[in-house]
């Protein structure tokens, strides 16, 4: 038991100043980038979450109008008008983007 006492006794006390000091620079560096870390953690988490909730309120506003827009009551309507117009469409659309 003694022996055990004596060489904890021998490890607190160093004998490596140079190592004793670069280590507890390391540690407080550690330490800051931790915090700093941390920090830009918890903005990010809440620039996140309220772009969601932005994202969320946009999208329910969007869904209300189109709920009340014509264009919907018209494809609801007349759904293979609708799909004849999207195929002209795509079609026109295409042959114009193949002639540049």
């Amino acid at each position: 038991m003694a022996n055990s006492t004596s060489s904890n006794t021998n490890k607190s006390k160093s004998t490596h100043p140079v190592s004793d000091k670069v280590q507890s620079s390391l540690h407080e560096s550690v330490d800051t980038l931790a915090q700093k870390a941390g920090s830009t953690e918890e903005r990010l988490r809440e620039a996140a979450h309220s772009g969601s909730e932005s994202i969320a309120a946009k999208q329910e506003e969007v869904q209300a109008k189109w709920e009340q827009s014509s264009i919907k009551k018209y494809a609801t309507e007349n759904p293979i008008a609708t799909a004849g117009i999207a195929f002209a469409a795509g079609v026109l659309l295409t042959s114009l983007l193949r002639k540049k």
